[in-house]
């Protein structure tokens, strides 16, 4: 239990009083009672806003509620004053011993303090990266990867049974030209110099030189070369006089096959392991988009009709043909959406719709990580997943914004070994697994985002990846420091000891528990990013008292009590540091240079 929800219950426990004594009617909804801190700490360390929700339906004036409930709040163990403010807020201020019985909180929970039980008996389908097993991964991946995977982890500490799930896209059209793109490179390392022309190999779009042309409809990195060396390695020249139809299958599963396993070395780079890996393929051919259109059929939520004719100009070759359409529109979207083509193949959303309904067999939430570029295919999504499951299944998608890569400020070229864009393997190893993970975590996942490669390693205040370490690294500091004096920080601290500005630390520090929460909710693991940027500063800020004053610095070696007492509140801010910064799954560093 929070330090908030304990007063929260107590608040509950007073409305009951009131209900009993018929001040309050019965039965009254009182879901939106809310209670944390105010919006102007200097109005006190706690608000809620009882009276303004239940002044209407119980029919009575709000501050005259308010005052009800100021009476009993006054009688509550921990509470110095009760404020009514404007038309019927209540603030609250507790007295000094209810943060220094949290600071004693913190240090017994240890890494368990801010876990919630609030997910407690739901599972949780996070799918995230999901990217086409086609190219190493990049920095388009990277902060969805990162977002999802911090997610999981939230989730996971706020109570939930949390799977985490790569969608592999592999039956495109996009594998195909992957394994083409394969053959060329095993026709390569078995000695082939000069054109590949369009004579030698028909299925080619255009002939060309290299696999530098940009016009060209393959994949031109040089990831795929080993691939290509193993393939002639074990199978010699024995596909060069075969025809397409034979080799393709056994190109592309080798490929889509090596792919993987270079995206799994990749985000293993970030930390990132994912429990299962759905393959689209297997997704049709163990039937799924049949089993889905036949259970939406038998309750007419697909039907034979046909599309609406294109809103604007009409393309020339457009004409009327009869599908069968998902009533989408019954479900929020903007009409309704064909799960064949004319010619009797899945469209994407029907894979996709089938594939949301296999994921909501074993879960009772899921989450969708999702690039920009997919923002228009929200609503038919949700709608799909609502009708599958009878709205029993919660459907939340997180659309992630694109990354910028800068140096100093100017664009960052092109990687070699991808040709195309930079890695996610050349990013980590310039700057370090824990940067780029804390870095993608410090905007909305939502907001344009520019990485910098400079200002994410800069020792500056500006800089929150180095900021929050720091915290943490002068705290480690700070006790190193106490135990080569020979003060043992183990000692039970007299608390009474710290003054009002260590305390307000305190006051921060509690509102950890309330932001997992809160977080884990919104599916918003960057919260707990500006939390830890907030905490950090007002540590650094506890810290640099000392600078004007030395009687104010955390080691005092003549002053043994007052040291004890303020190592264990700067202990106290480490550990939630150190539990924040794991929900993000990035490293507590004990030094930094």
């Amino acid at each position: 239990m929070t330090l908030y929800s304990h007063f929260a219950e107590k608040i509950g426990t007073i409305l009951d009083t009131l209900e009993t004594a018929g001040d309050l009617p019965p039965g009254l909804d009182r879901k939106n009672v809310a209670v944390e801190p105010p919006r102007d700490l200097s109005h006190g360390d706690l608000a809620t806003n009882a009276a303004m929700v239940l002044a209407k339906p119980a029919q009575t004036n709000p501050r005259a509620l308010a005052a009800l409930i100021e009476a009993k709040l006054a009688e509550v163990d921990g509470v110095e004053a009760v404020e009514i403010a404007g038309p019927g807020f209540i603030n609250i201020r507790l007295n000094d011993d209810v943060w220094r019985d949290e600071l004693q909180t913190i240090a017994e929970a240890g890494d368990d303090y801010g876990r919630s039980q609030m997910g407690a008996g739901r599972t949780v389908n996070v799918e995230y990266v999901s990217a086409n097993p086609t190219e190493p991964m990049h920095m388009g991946h990277c902060r969805g990867a990162v977002v999802g995977d911090a997610l999981a982890n939230l989730l996971e500490y706020a109570g939930h049974s949390v799977i985490r799930e790569y969608y592999v896209n592999d039956a495109g059209g996009q594998v195909d030209v992957l394994a083409k793109s394969t053959y060329l490179r095993y026709v390569q390392a078995l000695g082939h110099t000069g054109n590949f022309t369009t004579e030698q190999f028909p299925w080619l779009e255009k002939q060309f030189e290299d696999f530098g042309d940009p016009e060209i409809e393959l994949y031109p990195g040089e990831y795929l070369i080993p691939v290509a060396k193993t393939l002639a390695s074990e199978f010699g020249t024995k596909f060069l006089s075969q025809s397409i139809d034979d080799w393709l299958p056994i190109f592309r599963e080798r490929a889509v096959a090596a792919m993987l396993d270079m995206i799994r070395a990749d985000l293993a780079l970030l930390g990132i392991h994912h429990d299962v890996f759905a393959s689209e393929a297997a997704v049709h051919a163990a039937g799924k988009p049949e089993a889905a259109e036949a259970e939406l059929r038998g309750r007419d939520l697909v039907y034979d009709g046909v599309l609406e004719t294109p809103k604007g100009k009409v393309p020339e070759d457009w004409e009327p043909v009869e599908l069968p359409l998902f009533r989408s529109t019954q479900y929020g979207d903007d009409q309704d959406r064909p799960i064949r083509k004319s010619d009797g193949s899945w469209t994407y959303f029907g894979g996709d719709l089938a594939y949301h309904y296999q994921k909501a067999q074993s879960a009772d939430i899921l989450v969708d990580i999702w690039g920009a570029d997919h923002a228009g295919t929200v609503k038919r999504i949700k709608a799909a997943v609502a009708a599958l499951t009878g709205g029993e299944s919660e459907f939340d998608v997180k659309i992630v914004q694109m990354v910028r890569l800068l140096r100093d400020g100017e664009p960052v070229k092109m990687s070699k070994r991808s040709g195309n864009f930079v890695t996610l393997a050349d990013v980590v190893e310039e700057v370090g697994k824990d940067v780029v993970r804390f870095t993608m975590l410090t905007r909305k996942a939502d907001a344009q985002m520019d990485f910098d490669f400079a200002k994410v390693v800069e020792a500056s205040k500006d800089n929150p990846v180095f900021y929050v370490q720091y915290a943490h690294a002068r705290i480690s500091s700070v006790h190193r420091k106490a135990a080569a004096e020979g003060i043992d920080p183990g000692q039970k601290p007299d608390l009474s000891l710290l003054d009002s500005e260590e305390l307000a630390l305190v006051k921060l520090a509690a509102q950890f528990p309330r932001i997992v929460e809160a977080a884990a909710a919104a599916h918003e693991p960057h919260r707990i990013a500006f939390y830890l940027g907030d905490l950090a500063a007002a540590f650094h800020a506890l810290w640099n008292r000392g600078n004007d004053d030395p009687e104010k610095r955390l080691l005092l070696v003549d002053n043994t009590p007052l040291t004890i007492a303020r190592l264990s509140l700067a202990a106290a801010m480490g550990q939630i540091i150190r539990n924040g910064l794991g929900i993000m799954g990035v490293e507590a560093v004990e030094e930094m240079e």
